[in-house]
C-alpha cells in the first residue's frame, strides 16, 4: 500500500482499503470529486493535496484524468471545479428515484397556503441537496430563490432543511456531525460556533422545526421540519421566504402549523407508497 493510500484512510468518504474486489483509484477519485462543495466551489492541486493529505504529483495525476473525462474543469486562475459530467450524475440520481414525482404534489399544496416557495431536500454529507421544489412567483420571491435549483447544494449548517435534518439524527451522530464539520459562514448571520449550533439543534429539536435568519443568504428566511422517521427516506420540507417580506419570526408564526401538517401527510404518503410498491 502507498504512502498516500494509508493517509487517505482517515476520510470518511472511503469504504475500504485492501479489498481486492474494489478499485482504488476509483474510490480514491470519487473522494476527490467530492472535496468541491457549495461552500469550496473552486479548488487547487494544492488544495486538494492538503485537504487529502497526499502528495502534489499524484493529485495531479488524479486531477489530469478527471478534467478528460468531463468530471472536473480548469478554470483560468488555475484552479478546477466540477465539470458538467458531474452534474450529470446529480440530476440523474434525482431522475431516476420516485420521491420528486410522489412530494411534487404536497410542495404544490403547501405553496397555496402559505404563499411561499417550498422545497423538499435531503442531506448529504456536509450539505444538503435539493431534491423537488415547488417556486413562488410573487413579488420579491426571486431574491430568495436565486441560484437553487433542484440537484443544488447548500451547507446544511446554514439552512433551516439541514438543521431540521441534523436534528433528527441520532445525537450521538448530530454530535460526530458537529465534531468532524467546520462551520463556514455563508452569510453574516451564519452559526460558526459549534457550541452555539448544537444548542440550535436542541431547540430545534424542541419546537418541532428549524428556523433559518438570512444564515444562508441575507435576502431569505425559511422555515423547515423534518419528515418523521417513519418515512422511507429521511428528507426535510422547508418553506422560503424574501426576508424584505416576511421576518423569519413572523413566517415561523404564520406558517408553522402548516409546514409540520404538510411533513406529517407526506411522512404517511411514503409510507403507503412503499408498501403498495411491495417494500416493506
Amino acid at each position: 500500500m502507498t504512502r498516500d493510500m494509508a493517509d487517505l484512510r482517515w476520510q470518511e468518504d472511503l469504504v475500504t482499503f485492501g479489498d481486492p474486489k474494489l478499485s482504488q483509484s476509483l474510490e480514491i477519485g470519487l473522494v476527490m470529486i467530492r472535496q468541491f462543495t457549495s461552500t469550496r466551489p473552486a479548488l487547487g492541486i494544492a488544495n486538494l493535496a492538503d485537504n487529502l493529505n497526499m502528495a502534489r504529483s499524484t493529485v495531479h495525476r488524479y486531477v489530469t484524468t478527471l478534467v478528460a473525462l468531463g468530471f472536473l474543469e480548469q478554470l483560468p486562475n488555475r484552479k478546477y471545479t466540477l465539470g458538467t459530467r458531474s452534474s450529470d450524475i446529480g440530476r440523474s440520481v434525482l431522475d431516476t428515484t420516485e420521491l420528486p414525482r410522489v412530494a411534487q404534489p404536497f410542495l404544490k399544496d403547501l405553496r397555496e397556503r402559505v404563499g411561499f416557495t417550498v422545497s423538499l431536500a435531503l442531506l448529504d454529507g456536509r450539505d444538503i441537496v435539493y431534491g423537488a421544489r415547488a417556486y413562488s412567483h410573487r413579488k420579491g420571491q426571486y431574491q430568495a430563490d436565486e441560484g437553487r435549483r433542484v440537484g443544488s447544494r447548500v451547507p446544511a449548517s446554514c439552512t433551516a432543511m439541514g438543521k431540521a435534518l441534523l436534528a433528527g439524527l441520532p445525537d450521538e451522530d448530530s454530535k460526530e456531525w458537529i465534531e468532524l464539520t467546520e462551520l463556514r459562514p455563508s452569510a453574516e448571520n451564519s452559526i460558526v460556533r459549534k457550541s452555539l449550533f448544537t444548542s440550535e439543534l436542541e431547540r430545534v429539536r424542541r419546537q418541532g422545526f428549524a428556523i433559518n435568519n438570512q444564515e444562508l443568504v441575507p435576502s431569505m428566511v425559511a422555515l423547515a421540519a423534518e419528515v418523521p422517521h417513519r418515512a422511507t427516506v429521511s428528507v426535510a420540507v422547508g418553506i422560503a421566504a424574501n426576508a424584505g417580506i416576511i421576518s423569519a419570526t413572523a413566517l415561523a408564526n404564520k406558517c408553522g402549523n402548516d409546514l409540520l401538517a404538510t411533513a406529517s401527510d407526506l411522512a404517511e404518503h411514503l409510507v403507503g407508497h412503499t408498501r403498495r410498491n411491495g417494500n416493506n
